[in-house]
């Protein structure tokens, strides 16, 4: 199973896919504790999204007509939160590549998410406030993963003189 999540990982983390960070960064009460937190966050996401879907079925099966783009945005969402989780638990294992792209994408998706809650018409109501309950969950993501304590302890790796192997590679 671990050979399948590293080439997982080589796709998504690319030239620094094994790169991870010192033990001692990774094992600090901060770190975990932000992991914990962002954990549970993702969770409330997961949940969130779950009840989009739910909420759906149910006005469909009273015989309300549900929009195309509400089940599309249901499916997308819930694809999201799962690709989050899975860059937040390679985080926690230390991969520099997760946190990064767990950074990067709790900064996007808020923006794009509430960008697209503000076309006219697109979604109803009840759909728009899950965008925006979406978007600041996230928010509050990033905003752990933008602490100085996480970018210290997740520091950028630096490419070693070709030929050399990278000093923190994966354990």
């Amino acid at each position: 199973m671990e050979s399948l999540l590293r080439m997982l990982d080589r796709v998504a983390g690319g030239r620094h896919a094994g790169y991870t960070i010192p033990e001692d960064n990774l094992r600090h009460p901060r770190t975990r504790r932000a992991f914990v937190v962002i954990t549970w966050l993702l969770v409330a996401e997961l949940v969130l999204g779950v009840g989009a879907v739910v909420v759906a079925a149910v006005l469909q099966a009273n015989g309300q007509s549900i929009p195309w783009a509400v089940w599309m945005r249901s499916v997308i969402v819930l694809g999201m939160t799962l690709t989050l989780f899975y860059f937040a638990w390679r985080a926690q294992k230390g991969f520099y590549w997760a946190y990064s792209r767990l950074r990067l994408f709790s900064k996007i998706f808020p923006v794009v998410t509430l960008v697209i809650a503000a076309i006219p018409g697109l979604y109803p109501l009840w759909m728009v406030t899950e965008q925006i309950l979406f978007s600041l969950i996230l928010i509050g993501v990033a905003d752990y993963l933008d602490s100085d304590h996480m970018r210290a302890a997740f520091p950028k790796p630096v490419d070693p003189p070709s030929g050399e192997q990278h000093p923190l590679t994966a354990r």
